[in-house]
Parts: C-alpha cells; sequence; structure tokens
C-alpha cells in the first residue's frame, strides 16, 4: 500500500515522497535509531536536493521522528523506556477519548468495515500462529480506523500528526510478535465489539487497558535486552 502524508493529502511532490519514504525507513528501523543523519548521504540515497532533503527532515522533525541538537547536528530519535512511557501515557488518554466518541460517531458500515479488517488480520497465517502482528500504516491499522472514527478532527491532528508515526516506531520495532499478538488481536475485538454496541465507556477503558497491557510488554522487552 502507498502510503499518503496523511488522510487528507496525496502525494504531489519531491519533498513529500522524500518525507514519506524517509518516515517509513525511520519507522520500520531501515534507518537505524538513535542514527546521526548524514544529509549528503541521504541526498544521494534518495536522490533529491540537500534543499528538498532539509524540508523532509524539518517535517520529521515535527513528527518527533527525528532531533536536532546543537554541535551534534540532525539524529534519528531513540526508543528509549522513559520516552515509551510518556509517549504512552498520552496516547493512552487520547485513543480512550477516541475509542468513546467512535461508539457515538462511527457509521454502521464503518464498524463493519473495521471488523471485517480484523477478520483478514485473523487470517494471516503470522497472525494465527503467533508469530507477528504487523499492522500497515493509514486504513489498514485497527488504531487508525478508531482515531479517524472519532470524527473530531482535534483529535486526529494531535494523534496523528504529532504522535502516530513514534507510536508505530515502537510498535513495528518493539511490539508485534511473541505471545502478545494473539492477546493483542482479542483486545482489538473486544474493542470493536464495544463500539458496535455503542458503549464508549467500556470502549474507552478497553483501549486504555490495551495501550497499558502493550507498553508493558515493550518495557519488558527493554528489560530484556539490557539485562541480557
Amino acid at each position: 500500500m502507498s502510503e499518503q502524508l496523511h488522510s487528507h493529502q496525496p502525494i504531489t511532490t519531491a519533498a513529500d515522497q522524500v518525507f514519506v519514504d524517509l518516515r517509513r525507513a525511520i519507522v520500520e528501523g531501515d534507518i537505524e535509531q538513535g542514527s546521526k543523519i548524514s544529509e549528503p548521504e541521504l541526498a544521494k540515497r534518495f536522490g533529491v536536493s540537500r534543499a528538498t532533503l532539509r524540508d523532509a527532515l524539518n517535517r520529521l522533525e515535527a513528527c518527533n521522528l527525528v532531533e536536532r541538537k546543537a554541535n551534534v547536528g540532525c539524529r534519528v530519535v531513540a526508543l528509549t523506556p522513559e520516552r515509551l512511557i510518556e509517549v504512552y501515557q498520552v496516547r493512552a488518554a487520547l485513543e480512550g477519548l477516541a475509542c468513546r466518541l467512535a461508539a457515538e460517531n462511527m457509521a454502521d458500515e464503518e464498524i463493519a468495515s473495521l471488523k471485517g479488517l480484523l477478520n483478514k488480520h485473523l487470517n494471516e497465517q503470522r497472525v494465527k500462529e503467533g508469530e507477528s502482528y504487523y499492522q500497515e500504516a493509514g486504513d489498514l491499522d485497527f488504531h487508525y480506523r478508531i482515531i479517524k472514527g472519532s470524527k473530531n478532527e482535534h483529535l486526529f491532528n494531535l494523534l496523528y500528526n504529532d504522535l502516530y508515526q513514534l507510536i508505530r516506531m515502537y510498535r513495528v520495532q518493539m511490539g508485534m510478535t511473541g505471545p502478545r499478538v494473539s492477546k493483542a488481536f482479542d483486545e482489538h475485538l473486544a474493542i470493536i465489539n464495544a463500539i458496535d454496541n455503542r458503549d464508549g465507556e467500556l470502549a474507552e477503558l478497553l483501549m486504555k487497558r490495551h495501550i497499558s497491557y502493550s507498553m508493558n510488554n515493550i518495557e519488558n522487552k527493554f528489560n530484556a535486552a539490557h539485562s541480557g
């Protein structure tokens, strides 16, 4: 699936394209977390001018995937337990609210479509076998569809423009494997059932709990990596 800039904007310029390609490379770990960014190298790799690349890096900084520091230059953000906790605390509160609103505002067809997406996820062999649960970005991502289903533009912008890619980075690189896979899938199912029953209070509670479990799972992986 070709990624869009975000829900309303297709890719139209070279700067848009390099932004999306770089964003994917960072989120999926092709460009290593914490690594220093070499502008000449990346400009050459993506076949764009330094000015175009710089524009893309500014946008990546705005969505928290790269950071600039005096005397150090530009680096890919490093995934740390401290940052994980801060981001996931905000995520739980905002996505919980998105669930509550989705229970009020999602159309029946949107809910049916989201149930269909979950069935598609389940039928992927890796999910069935509890091996991994990788979701593409945008409309193929359960969380994105619920955020969109809240029908609250400000909430969408807060979650999608500011936090979504950094959250995806944690999910893709650290979260979507092992015993957590089938549990995460079952939690998604319970959330969409609560939304389908128009029980906003339950949907909010289940989403907060789901994100808290995911955070604990990733935190345990950090701990295991550092003790091993």
